[in-house]
């Protein structure tokens, strides 16, 4: 019988980095019972990583250290060998190897990585201001948006929006409808935030008529015909012009390349 897998996480921030790779090597193994993995967080004195080391010895554990300051790290690494217990540390050689490529030397601060975590939080605030503001379900928030894309229905609007959020970015969109006036609010802001996305007639015609299809409906209806899509495509450009606003034909673009194109003209106005 193989002995029970007992693994402790010892760390001088919260260890959470080791929990996800401890988890994806141990999900290959055909364990039938969930391994004992010990988070051990915020050990930044010596008294506290000998009494987790001492812990980790009685019970025989796998010792994983994500330890930045060097002297805790060496002497963690040290305690395991001289008293045969496993030991990896997941950030030594890569630290290493990073001051040897730079010429710099580790700032062993274990605070950084939780100052670096708050671009995670914003990423999270800006993945939801893209749901709220949605298709512009309230045109308020096309006052506080970094970017906002308008344009016809099917024109990828909501998707670049998500993938635009994950960088960190607040996007609002507007479809833009020849029946339905436009939110006075988009009249307001700054041209430059703006951005028109439009195809080929012959694109959308393709796009909506397998979305229709795909929920079941009739895929010859208006919402797909030749003179729908030329009347609405005509409107978005009128609209464009209106604005002012720059425009990105999506047609033979993936999102990951028409979002490259979003970002660098925001980051051109923003160097101007």
């Amino acid at each position: 019988m193989p002995n029970k897998l007992i693994v402790y996480i010892i760390s001088d921030a919260i260890g959470e980095t080791a929990q996800h790779i401890i988890r994806a090597a141990t999900a290959q193994f055909a364990l039938d019972y969930v391994p004992d993995i010990r988070r051990h967080p915020f050990i930044r004195d010596e008294e506290t990583l000998l009494e987790t080391l001492k812990e980790a010895r009685r019970e025989g554990g796998i010792v994983v250290q994500t330890l930045v300051t060097s002297h805790l790290a060496e002497k963690s690494s040290r305690f395991c060998r001289d008293n045969g217990l496993q030991n990896v540390d997941l950030l030594r050689d890569l630290t290493a190897a990073i001051e040897e490529q730079t010429g710099l030397s580790s700032l062993e601060d274990p605070g950084n990585m939780r100052r670096l975590d708050r671009a995670y939080f914003d990423r999270i605030r800006a993945i939801e201001f893209a749901v709220k503001y949605d298709d512009c379900k309230d045109p308020r928030g096309l006052l506080e948006a970094d970017i906002v894309l308008i344009g016809v229905s099917r024109t990828s609007k909501t998707p670049l929006s998500s993938y635009l959020a994950n960088q960190n970015l607040k996007v609002a969109n507007v479809p833009l409808v020849p029946e339905i006036p436009l939110p006075k609010e988009l009249l307001q802001i700054d041209h430059r935030r703006i951005i028109g996305l439009t195809t080929t007639p012959e694109k959308l015609e393709r796009i909506r008529k397998t979305r229709l299809k795909s929920i079941g409906l009739d895929e010859m209806s208006n919402y797909s015909s030749e003179k729908r899509i030329l009347e609405e495509l005509t409107y978005g450009y009128e609209t464009f012009k209106t604005l002012g606003c720059r425009v990105i034909h999506v047609e033979d673009k993936a999102i990951e390349e028409t979002a490259a194109l979003v970002t660098e003209m925001i980051q051109l106005d923003q160097s101007i």
